[in-house]
């Protein structure tokens, strides 16, 4: 994949920046939505059971988008896509908001994963362009803006809950926010290859066996990042059996060494090499897991769950810099391929944990997942595209 020569403006200063910056946007926004699904539940008088339902339609947005954002960034520029995805990113973040019935809360959320992945695609597209004009592994460090966003974010959307601030101001407040950010960065990004921007490009492209390798590597990571999401609190609170008020440390252990391992995975991943990285990320999940499961202590199971998150840290950042160097589709289209492949682990992660601790225990469940992530090493250790 070609781009055209940077402008002397453009240093590889700015570029970084400008594109960390758009990841900055994403984490912003989302986690602004996710600190007020309580508030949102309450509003509309959802019960647990019509929550998750109406939940399912932000995933469901985002895999409907998947195939047409990659034909879009590959058809018309990721530089056009970022800037237009963050755009209504952050203005359908407000609309949740103002949301005051189920079903248009449902549609607001299909849109809201819909425009949130087009913006995932463009964006990290640009960032394999700035990686390339680097020549070393760079991405780690973007995603960690994504979780340092997201962090802050959900102390901010903290702070509005504690002050009574309702939903509808807090998201105008960051919509804000972001287009300051999207307006400032959007002249600093890359910019496209002339030859590439408004081919004729086909919607659906079946991945080859390199890039369904690396789907595959981002499958069995993400499968173990949705399990940690869903179910390390309930896995602390039912398994090893901690107060109410500290069913929380697994979590925070992953998410602190997840946000951590983002900014060291690039330095480590130059130093090592990226396939070698990959081989001890799944490794750390593996060991992480099976700690967990075999000592299901606070401090054993906390120190368990510490490993997996610098585990899963690296690996999806390291998979799309993989697939943005792929010589048999374009890079939009290639990220598009790996995502959909990895993000069903996402989603059938948590249900699987589910209905193996349902047929036997949430301690088998948590093994399953230790066996996926060592296929993490196995499978990294074949993948052609991963030097």
């Amino acid at each position: 994949m070609s781009y055209s020569i940077l402008a002397p403006s453009q240093s590889k200063k700015y570029l970084r920046m400008a594109v960390a910056a758009f990841f900055f946007v994403q984490g912003l926004s989302f986690a602004a939505w996710a600190s007020r699904i309580p508030d949102i539940k309450n509003m509309l008088h959802l019960t647990e059971g019509g929550l998750g339902t109406v939940l399912l339609a932000l995933p469901l947005g985002l895999m409907a988008s998947l195939p047409i954002s990659g034909w879009m960034v590959t058809k018309y520029g990721s530089k056009k896509m970022v800037l237009i995805g963050a755009i209504l990113y952050a203005i359908t973040l407000t609309f949740i908001g103002f949301a005051t019935r189920t079903e248009q809360l449902v549609i607001v959320l299909f849109s809201f994963g819909l425009w949130g992945n087009l913006c995932n695609i463009a964006v990290n597209t640009q960032a394999v362009a700035v990686e390339q004009v680097y020549g070393k592994s760079i991405m780690a460090s973007f995603h960690g803006l994504w979780s340092m966003a997201g962090f802050l974010s959900a102390m901010i959307g903290t702070f509005f809950i504690s002050i009574n601030v309702p939903p509808q101001i807090h998201f105008m407040v960051i919509a804000v926010v972001a287009f300051a950010i999207i307006f400032t960065a959007y002249k600093h990004t890359m910019p496209d290859s002339e030859k590439n921007e408004g081919e004729a490009q086909p919607m659906f492209v079946k991945p080859d066996r390199d890039l369904l390798m690396l789907g595959l590597i981002g499958f069995c990571a993400m499968v173990c990042e949705g399990a940690m999401f869903d179910w390390s609190g309930v896995y602390f609170m039912e398994v090893v059996k901690v107060p109410a008020a500290m069913k929380t440390m697994g979590y925070v252990a992953f998410m602190g060494t997840m946000t951590g391992g983002r900014f060291a995975g690039d330095w480590l991943a130059n130093k090592i090499g990226r396939k070698k990285m990959l081989q001890i990320s799944g490794l750390l999940m593996a060991g992480g897991m099976g700690i967990a499961v075999l000592f299901p202590y606070m401090a054993s199971a906390t120190f368990g769950l510490l490993l997996v998150g610098f585990g899963v840290s690296s690996v999806v950042p390291l998979v799309y810099s993989a697939a943005g160097r792929s010589t048999t589709m374009s890079a939009g289209m290639a990220l598009a391929a790996v995502s959909s492949i990895s993000f069903i682990g996402f989603l059938i992660g948590p249900p699987l944990i589910g209905i193996v601790a349902q047929m036997a225990d949430l301690r088998y469940s948590f093994a399953v997942v230790a066996v996926l992530a060592f296929c993490t090493t196995l499978l990294s250790s074949k993948a052609k595209l991963i030097q």
